[in-house]
């Protein structure tokens, strides 16, 4: 591949473990994506301060380029307008995505101001783990479907979503089924 069609991806790790059982998944998506050649970049949202939307509607004034708020969330704005894919990957807690990840989706709310246009066409990829045994029980689904309607909503385009039950640390790795999935959905976002 050459380095003009090269796709870019940038990962969005919502666990505060940096060797969570999500975080194992995502990598897992990484190599596959790298592998086929795309340049991938991860962000760690647990180390960065992002505070959440204050609802000002200051992203929405005629000459804002994104969100007022002057914290580790401005940067992040051009690195997504830079890639093809996102990948986003947290495990479950209290039945939905990490206050990591969701205080990153809801400052995504600037990108409204140009009626999401920034991230219509964008491939999405979604990794997720969760301690019960059970997708639903766990709240697995009620997150799943979280993105499968922020995506639609913005436009993007939802490639695939790998999500397994692990409760102890690395314990997702022992479901090689699942880490093969990963590793695919890796290889289609680089296509």
């Amino acid at each position: 591949m050459s380095v003009a069609n090269q796709k870019k991806i940038l990962v969005l790790l919502g666990s505060p473990r940096k060797k969570g059982n999500s975080t194992l998944l995502a990598n897992r998506i990484i190599k596959g994506a790298e592998d086929a050649g795309a340049l991938v970049e991860t962000v760690y949202l647990h180390g960065l301060n992002i505070a959440p939307c204050r609802a000002c509607e200051g992203c929405r004034q005629k000459d804002a380029k994104d969100c007022v708020v002057d914290d580790d969330m401005r940067p992040l704005y051009d690195k997504i307008r830079g890639v093809d894919a996102l990948v986003y990957a947290s495990p479950v807690y209290w039945f939905t995505v990490s206050a990591q990840l969701k205080l990153f989706m809801d400052r995504c709310y600037a990108f409204g101001a140009k009626d999401y246009r920034e991230l219509a066409g964008k491939k999405a990829a979604v990794a997720m783990s969760f301690g019960d045994s059970d997708a639903f029980n766990s709240g697995c689904v009620n997150a799943l479907r979280t993105f499968q309607d922020a995506f639609g909503y913005v436009g993007m385009k939802l490639e695939g979503m790998v999500y397994g039950s692990a409760s102890d640390r690395g314990e997702i790795e022992a479901n090689t089924d699942l880490m093969d999935r990963a590793t695919r959905l890796g290889k289609l976002l680089a296509e």
